[in-house]
């Protein structure tokens, strides 16, 4: 097993990109492994941070969005903006700390406004 090439933060090479770096440029890793890494150091002891590198030259184009796709994206939204208690369509996603809409959660404050 060999070990990955690491790098500091801003210095690989030409030929690897982050995730991130990939899909702005409508490329995905494609099943390829990770290349490297880039470390960052952080102060006080504590772990560096890490990010994947993958070779850019293995990636292959992002797939397109099927209508199948897009329709299975459309529901799961609806059912992240639908609140539970009252089965209404909040118009934004509702907050998992809330567990509902702001109008439930905070009945005596639309009440009193």
């Amino acid at each position: 097993m060999s070990a990955l090439p690491v790098f500091r933060w801003h210095l690989a090479p030409d030929g690897y990109a982050t995730r991130r770096q990939l899909r702005a440029r409508n490329l995905r890793p494609g099943g390829q492994g990770v290349a490297a890494q880039l470390e960052r150091p952080r102060r006080r002891g504590r772990p560096p941070l890490v990010a994947y590198l993958y070779r850019v030259d293995l990636a292959k184009p992002v797939r397109p969005m099927t209508p199948g796709r897009w329709q299975a994206h459309a529901a799961m939204m609806r059912a992240r903006r639908t609140c539970p208690e009252c089965r209404r369509d909040a118009g934004y996603v509702i907050p998992p700390t809330l567990g509902t809409c702001v109008t439930c959660a905070y009945p005596e404050e639309q009440s009193a406004a």
